[in-house]
């Protein structure tokens, strides 16, 4: 599943590592490593970095009517 790639390094330094997801992500991240000088408080190393699938998806509110073909006037 995850085709060779193992570890990326981030232009701030930090080290990811991927790992076998779970139902509907098939690829965890991880913060494998955090670089001293990374200023980012979202990567904390041994933390996932969570994929947001549903954010992705089509919407499932009930969209509003379009209209039928119009004309222009004139």
């Amino acid at each position: 599943m995850l085709k060779g790639f193992v570890h990326a390094e981030l232009s701030c330094g930090c080290r990811l590592a991927f790992r076998e997801g779970v139902e509907g992500s098939p690829v965890t991240v991880v913060v494998d490593r955090k670089a001293p000088s990374c200023a980012l408080t979202l990567h904390v190393a041994g933390l996932p970095i969570y994929d947001y699938r549903e954010a992705l998806r089509p919407s499932t509110r009930v969209s509003p009517l379009e209209e039928e073909g119009y004309e222009e006037e004139g």
